[in-house]
């Protein structure tokens, strides 16, 4: 028996069909021009995976080990992708293990749809088996959400749910399906969402906030940019790298804004935040305009507000309004997608070159080399560096690599170290720090992009939290590099516990298993690094497999990452050491 289905195109479906709730969400997937779903099925959601299989030639399912790793790998999918990335779980206990994922992609602003399947309408709220009420649950951690109880509701509400994850600020949206409701059958048709009532994603740029931030820039001495993520979501890369051209302003970024302009842009000054480089965080209180452009003046990124940037005027390109005021005062804030926002401003602005301006940021930048930098990069001591690694990848893959790293030590140094030539290249977890998300995520970015390199670089602490998805990655075949940089600790909590705990190392010390024995008992190629001179063979033997490849590097127990701006402590306050 032929149970392939008739291949369906992108778009509107405008032949009404009688079909079932459950194939009526693939044809809605598909009308989305959805091609690849993470997922993991189960009791509540059988029927849709029961039509899955009959469309299995136009979508491809990737089965991970875990509902975490396919939310993960579906936000790797969508931020190396800008598509919106999809995944897929059963009711109870696989609804909520899908939590952690929404909530990551929720502040980190990641356009996701999740589908979770639900008990039977009739047993709403009986305490049934695999009853969770995963709509209030994650009702905090979503864009939107909707329980379906009624087949009929499908088409509008997933045609609402792909537009609002995708449209203005981008965020997750969960779709709960009750079981009857995916069985009972109706008149199915599909019309793409193209607004929704009371939603405005796209705000009306007020030309004259546009004229007054030129102004402020025109007659700044010590202007300053610091740009984040909003650049790259509302793919303004080429604008403001003509704005900052143009004004010649110093510009330094968010670790999600990484990678929107090259690194070895000459005016790209660095990292901002508890970890990022000490010029652009020592003079955000110096500057005399700061032009802050899509990101949202997180805690990381401000330290003290109370001492954040007091003497400067303060301009906010942001598309979401509740963001601005919300944690630093504005003085002209302009609403709108980034992109237009500057296309309107770079005209009205004024060639400059703040070469004395500059000159301040070389010399702090010198310091920094000295004190920190160059030991991270070239070492002396015996031990092998984090940065070290990094730098090896940068060689090898010539800046053209797209990195994933976890949290912890090894993403302040992945953040800081990595060379990329390319945007969308830096996806790691921001705003909730979510150890684990590496892994999963690398899988999700190498499926999107296949023809990129993907590395994924995490701690041997966050890499134990979804290790089983080397079983993802062995399936699937997927090509992804994968870095353990081994300290044999929690290293970011035990740094802490050194500069503030008195080295009192409480439950931080690691006894790891043998990574590379459970790497090839998943059969993908393995390696483990121990000594200086090993790592440039290892490295190029990684970046050259054809298949995955794992690669343990063994660091320094006890190295930590500076700069660093201690919790509380003004950005001017920060460390060298």
């Amino acid at each position: 028996m032929n149970i392939q289905k008739e291949k369906i195109s992108e778009g509107n479906i405008s032949v009404t069909e009688r079909i079932s709730g459950s194939e009526a969400v693939i044809r809605c997937l598909l009308a989305e021009g959805v091609k690849t779903l993470y997922g993991y099925p189960g009791g509540a959601i059988m029927p849709v995976y029961d039509e899955l299989y009959k469309y299995q030639d136009q979508i491809h399912h990737v089965l991970t080990r875990h509902e975490q790793g396919a939310t993960h790998a579906a936000q790797g999918y969508a931020r190396i992708s800008g598509k919106v990335g999809v995944a897929i779980a059963t009711s109870g206990p696989g609804a909520t293990n899908f939590v952690t994922g929404i909530a990551d992609a929720q502040i980190d602003s990641t356009p996701m749809v999740c589908i979770t399947g639900q008990v039977g309408s009739h047993l709403l709220g009986s305490d049934a088996f695999q009853e969770t009420d995963i709509v209030g649950i994650s009702t905090p951690v979503t864009k939107w959400n909707h329980q379906i109880t009624k087949a009929s509701e499908i088409p509008e509400v997933f045609a609402k749910a792909f537009y609002i994850a995708k449209s203005g600020r981008p965020g997750p949206v969960l779709i709960d399906i009750t079981k009857d409701a995916q069985f009972e059958e109706f008149d199915f048709n599909y019309q793409k969402c193209k607004g929704v009532r009371s939603y405005k994603p796209f705000p009306a740029i007020d030309s004259e906030k546009v004229q007054e931030a030129a102004t402020l820039i025109n007659k700044a001495k010590k202007p300053m940019i610091i740009w984040g993520q909003g650049v790259i979501l509302g793919k303004a890369e080429s604008e403001l790298k003509a704005v900052i051209e143009k004004t010649g302003i110093p510009s330094a970024w968010t670790i999600l804004g990484a990678s929107a302009i090259p690194t070895s842009h000459p005016l790209n000054v660095g990292m901002l935040g508890m970890h990022g480089n000490y010029a652009p965080n020592k003079l955000t209180n110096e500057c005399d305009v700061l032009i802050a452009i899509g990101m949202r003046f997180d805690d990381r990124v401000t330290g003290n507000l109370e001492t954040y940037a007091k003497q400067a005027k303060v301009i906010h390109f942001e598309i979401d309004a509740a963001e601005i005021d919300k944690n630093v005062k504005t003085d002209v804030a302009v609403l709108g997608n980034a992109k237009e926002s500057l296309s309107q401003l770079l005209p009205l602005l004024n060639p400059t070159e703040h070469t004395a301006w500059h000159q301040e940021f070389k010399d702090l930048y010198a310091i920094e080399y000295e004190k920190v930098i160059k030991h991270d990069l070239h070492p002396t001591k015996e031990g092998l560096t984090m940065g070290e690694v990094l730098k090896e990848i940068n060689i090898q893959s010539n800046g053209d690599a797209a990195i994933v790293s976890d949290v912890g030590q090894h993403q302040m140094i992945a953040c800081r170290y990595a060379e990329f030539n390319q945007t969308k290249s830096n996806i790691t977890s921001g705003g909730l720090g979510t150890m684990g998300f590496g892994l999963p995520a690398a899988i999700g970015a190498k499926m999107a992009a296949p023809e990129r390199q993907v590395v994924s670089i995490s701690g041997d602490g966050g890499y134990q939290m979804t290790i089983q998805e080397l079983g993802t990655i062995f399936q699937q075949k997927i090509a992804v590099k994968v870095v353990v940089l081994n300290n044999d600790f929690l290293g970011m909590v035990r740094q802490w516990q050194q500069l503030f705990f008195d080295k009192r190392y409480a439950s931080t010390e690691m006894i790891n298993p043998d990574f590379v024995a459970i790497a090839k008992a998943y059969y993908l190629k393995a390696r483990k690094v121990t000594k200086r001179e090993e790592l440039k063979e290892a490295v190029a033997e990684m970046m050259a497999s054809e298949e995955a490849y794992f690669l343990e590097v063994c660091v320094e127990k006890e190295g930590n990452v500076f700069p660093m701006i201690p919790t509380g402590a003004s950005v001017s306050d920060i460390r060298l050491e």
